[in-house]
């Protein structure tokens, strides 16, 4: 059963099921998510704790025979399994079908993975899963979504701050919701409840942002030129590959040219996009993308692309002279503005 983030603590009230599964990219949320089952568990007498990693040497046969063996002293026992790839195998996916349909009423199983890929979403070991349990699904807080989360989180410390300052504190932990975490409540150390400066604000929160290289193709698509240069900047100051920045933003200009082709022939957006397997906040932005950008200005984007790649490997490039960095950062804006 499905079972939502924010629903969880009316759950764990009310009972305690005897599978969860916890599927997400956002460590901290998850690792918060994990630590609210464990504690219910702890006050359900549940006071024996089995963890199991599923690492190469794994041997499923250690998870069915944790399954059945008694605690030491005889008490419920939660068992934890965490899968780190996400991918446990013919063997395990087998084995967990096998598990999840004998469960043990005395004890509760807590298993972790990784956000999932569509294919393995669809796998019957994930559908056994889903029917047996509570399974929590954690996506991630985007980047439209963080302030939002930031005032929900200063607003459990009984602080508050105005928008800019905490537009302030997303652009310094985009990317890296511990380190927002961590700074949250690094505020909640410096200065009591009740409403913050923009000062006080500034003078506590670090820089930690960590810049994901196919987020900045969302700045791009947005036209958020202030996000873009902020991240093309951070990626470079991060020792981020030139040729994987290159090739993300030349893949995002020719994407929009395949749209801007199948739309001309009348194809419908919609299913353009789903062929091309573009969805969440990309497929929002697309849209918008084609209606203000030209076929010329991206073929023209495209050969500068071409030229900019001749940079990265040494060669001479016609339209450009200087840094290649400096030169992805024109190209970025050219499709931003």
């Amino acid at each position: 059963m499905q079972l939502r983030l924010d629903a969880l603590d009316a759950h764990l009230a009310k009972s305690l099921a005897p599978l969860y599964v916890i599927t997400s990219d956002e460590h901290l949320l998850a690792l918060e998510a994990a630590d609210k089952i464990r504690k219910a568990a702890r006050a359900q007498g549940l006071s024996e704790r089995e963890v199991l990693v599923v690492e190469r040497s794994f041997k499923w046969g250690e998870l069915l025979a944790a399954n059945q063996s008694q605690s030491l002293f005889g008490d419920r026992k939660l068992i934890e399994l965490r899968i780190p790839t996400g991918k446990p195998g013919k063997d395990g996916g087998q084995a967990l079908q096998e598990y999840v349909a004998n469960l043990n009423p005395d004890n509760v199983t807590l298993i972790t993975l990784p956000k999932l890929d569509w294919a393995t979403q669809k796998s019957a070991w994930v559908a056994a899963l889903q029917q047996a349990g509570m399974y929590l699904d954690i996506p991630l807080v985007e980047r439209a979504q963080l302030p939002g989360w930031i005032g929900n989180r200063l607003a459990a410390q009984r602080q508050s701050v105005d928008r800019q300052s905490i537009d302030f504190i997303a652009d310094r932990v985009e990317g890296n919701l511990l380190a927002a975490h961590q700074e949250i409540q690094k505020l909640a150390l410096l200065y009591p409840e009740g409403k913050l400066s923009f000062e006080q604000v500034q003078d506590a929160v670090l820089n930690v942002a960590r810049y994901d290289v196919f987020k900045l193709n969302e700045a791009m698509l947005a036209g958020d030129v202030a996000r873009l240069v902020r991240m093309i900047e951070g990626l470079k100051g991060e020792g981020e590959a030139l040729p994987l920045v290159l090739w993300a933003m030349t893949e995002e200009i020719r994407t929009l040219l395949r749209l801007k082709a199948g739309v001309a022939q009348g194809k419908a957006l919609g299913v353009l996009m789903k062929e091309s397997r573009i969805w969440g906040p990309r497929e929002r932005l697309m849209e918008p993308a084609l209606r203000r950008l030209k076929q010329p200005a991206l073929e023209a984007a495209l050969q500068e692309a071409a030229q900019i790649d001749k940079m990265v490997k040494g060669l001479r490039a016609k339209a450009f002279a200087g840094d290649a960095w400096d030169a992805l950062l024109q190209l970025g804006l050219k499709v931003a503005r």
